[in-house]
């Protein structure tokens, strides 16, 4: 029997990993986005809003699983209520939702709000998953492209990360979205811990670039639990993706896309 899965934040970074590789196991894949889209590639995009709580219902209708990738910079645990309540109602057999490392540990906006939304799956009544995952090699390398137009980068000092590949956390979500229910799994990073030093200077070196570095400290809360390394995913509590950040960079940067 196939399963047709309703995917937020389809046309994403993550989404775009993940929406063929639902296909190739044999899923009806629907995506939910805010504009007007034609069915492309055997893909239905439906029209809604999760934070203006437009179009959700109609987007469900049909659904047995919901894989929810729909993140932005703030409003995340609004969205997802909404998107919660209107699943519900459509009696959707699975929501997998991922989420960050560390939320409830980095007293930010973006992490309050993906710990909310944490609370609103695990709160719905309904079969859930939750996969925490690091932070992906694309938004580090935004980053790095960001700070590498400066004359001097300013470095947070003590800021310490473990990238890990969309590919790969794509992979595992698919196959999360196709097994049970499973609450809240494992943590997924990548396979280094690297300083943002570490990580600027292998940016610069594939870019054959050179720049002043220098050290800034981070401020307040914050900077407290980035120096103490509690953004990270506890030892033996994340299971570890492959690709390394050079190996990332040497596809992305040196092939080309700087």
């Amino acid at each position: 029997m196939t399963t047709t899965v309703l995917v937020t934040g389809g046309t994403g970074t993550l989404g775009r990993h993940v929406v063929p590789l639902l296909q190739e196991k044999g899923c009806t894949v629907r995506v939910l986005s805010r504009h007007d889209r034609p069915s492309a590639d055997g893909v239905r995009y439906v029209t809604g809003d999760l934070l203006k709580d437009e179009g959700i219902e109609p987007a469900l209708a049909g659904a047995e699983t919901v894989l929810h990738l729909a993140g932005g910079p703030k409003g995340d645990d609004v969205a997802t209520r909404h998107l919660v309540r209107a699943a519900s109602r459509a009696g959707i057999r699975h929501l997998v939702y991922i989420s960050v490392i560390a939320a409830d540990r980095v007293p930010l906006g973006y992490f309050r709000a993906k710990l909310g939304a944490e609370r609103a799956v695990a709160e719905s009544g309904l079969p859930w998953t939750t996969l925490r995952a690091a932070q992906f090699h694309d938004l580090v390398l935004g980053v790095a492209r960001t700070m590498a137009r400066m004359p001097v980068i300013p470095v947070p000092g003590g800021v310490r990360l473990q990238p890990v590949d969309a590919s790969e956390v794509a992979a595992r979500l698919v196959d999360l979205t196709l097994d049970a229910p499973a609450g809240a799994v494992p943590d997924l990073a990548g396979p280094q811990v690297l300083g943002m030093g570490e990580l600027l200077r292998g940016y610069l070196a594939v870019r054959g670039t050179r720049r002043p570095m220098l050290p800034v400290r981070v401020p307040g809360g914050a900077g407290r639990v980035y120096r103490a390394g509690e953004n990270l995913s506890p030892d033996g509590a994340a299971t570890t993706g492959g690709r390394t950040w050079e190996s990332f960079l040497a596809e992305r940067v040196a092939g080309g896309a700087r």
